[in-house]
């Protein structure tokens, strides 16, 4: 024990001298025109903007939210399979359902203690509208579809 207390005594202010190599950023690193606002320093790009809608709408995303769904429901399955979700699993999955099987719309949704889920917003097409409902459903726990979205076309 005698041998090990100056090694981790050591080693403690071995770490603390590799932590203060990068002293953290006081008010001398501030901006000296406090005129500006955070949206003429640091707005996105339109480009950027864009760039990130796209890959929300990508086929990979798409896949990857499915996965990430998928996984949701088998963990649900091994824990018991309970189709009671809490309110805030079934907005978020619902959420994801549509997202990655709806590209180029804005919906959002709400949920409610006995499964009934209501989607709003806007889809560019009749055939991602007609796909509301029966997405939603796919979703364990989701009981009743209320579907408040509206065609907009671009």
């Amino acid at each position: 024990m005698k041998k090990l207390t100056p090694f981790f005594i050591s080693a403690l202010l071995l770490f603390g001298a590799a932590a203060c190599q990068n002293p953290a950023k006081t008010s001398a690193d501030a901006p000296n025109d406090a005129n500006k606002t955070v949206s003429q320093t640091e707005a996105p790009s339109v480009q950027a903007t864009e760039a990130a809608k796209e890959d929300a709408q990508s086929e990979v995303r798409r896949r990857q939210l499915n996965a990430d769904i998928k996984a949701r429901e088998e963990r649900n399955n091994i824990t018991g399979g309970d189709t009671d979700r809490a309110v805030g699993d079934l907005k978020s999955q619902v959420r994801s359902k549509l997202e990655a099987n709806t590209p180029g719309s804005s919906l959002a949704v709400d949920a409610t203690k006995d499964g009934t889920v209501t989607v709003t917003g806007t889809v560019t097409n009749e055939a991602q509208l007609a796909k509301i409902e029966p997405l939603s459903k796919e979703i364990k726990g989701v009981k009743q579809v209320v579907n408040k979205a509206t065609v907009v076309k671009k």
